[in-house]
C-alpha cells in the first residue's frame, strides 16, 4: 500500500527549487545519490543505452525525487534490489496499456489509479513530455527515450515510496 500522496503544489515547488538552485544543487544531488547507491546503479544501468545526455536527465530526476522526499521529512530507508524488482514487476503489468511511446503517454499513465506518489510522477511526466519551453542547458528528450526514462523513474518512485515513512502525523492538505 502506498503512502499518502505528497501534494501536487508541494511537489512542484520542491522540484522547481532544485532546478532554480542550478549548480548549487549539485552537492545536494551527489549526497542524495551516494546515500542510495543501489538506486543510483539501477538508474544508471537503465539509462545508459540512451546515451550520456538522456542518462544525465534520468540521474538528475532521481536526485530531485530523493530531494522531494527529504524535504517533506520522515525517514527513508535504503532501497534494495527487491524493492526495485517489485516496483518494476508492478509497472510491467500496465506497460501494454500505456504504450505506444508518444506524446499522449502521460494521459494514459494518469489513468493508472494505483500509482505511488502520483503527483511526483506527474511532475516527471510534465518535465519529460509536456513542458513546452526549455531553459538554457536543458536537454529535450524525444518520446521513445523519454518513455524509457519515465518507466525507470516510475520504478524509482515506487521503490522510494515503499521505503519512505512520512513524518509523524503527516496529513497532506492539498492533493
Amino acid at each position: 500500500m502506498s503512502n499518502p500522496a505528497i501534494p501536487r503544489k508541494q511537489v512542484h515547488e520542491l522540484a522547481e527549487a532544485c532546478s532554480e538552485a542550478g549548480s548549487d544543487f549539485q552537492p545536494i544531488a551527489t549526497r542524495l545519490l551516494k546515500s542510495q547507491r543501489r538506486l543510483t546503479r539501477f538508474i544508471e544501468h537503465n539509462a545508459e543505452p540512451l546515451g550520456p545526455r538522456p542518462a544525465e536527465v534520468a540521474v538528475y530526476m532521481t536526485s530531485v525525487c530523493l530531494r522531494v522526499f527529504e524535504q517533506v521529512g520522515g525517514q527513508m530507508r535504503k532501497v534494495s534490489g527487491r524493492d526495485l524488482d517489485l516496483g518494476a514487476r508492478r509497472i510491467q503489468q500496465v506497460v501494454p496499456s500505456i504504450m505506444p511511446p508518444d506524446l499522449q503517454l502521460p494521459q494514459r499513465v494518469r489513468k493508472v489509479e494505483w500509482r505511488a506518489q502520483p503527483h511526483l510522477l506527474d511532475e516527471i511526466l510534465w518535465a519529460l513530455f509536456e513542458k513546452e519551453e526549455t531553459e538554457e542547458g536543458e536537454v529535450r528528450v524525444e518520446p521513445p527515450d523519454a518513455t524509457m526514462i519515465f518507466l525507470a523513474m516510475w520504478t524509482v518512485v515506487e521503490a522510494l515510496d515503499r521505503n519512505w515513512r512520512p513524518p509523524p502525523g503527516y496529513e497532506p492538505s492539498d492533493t
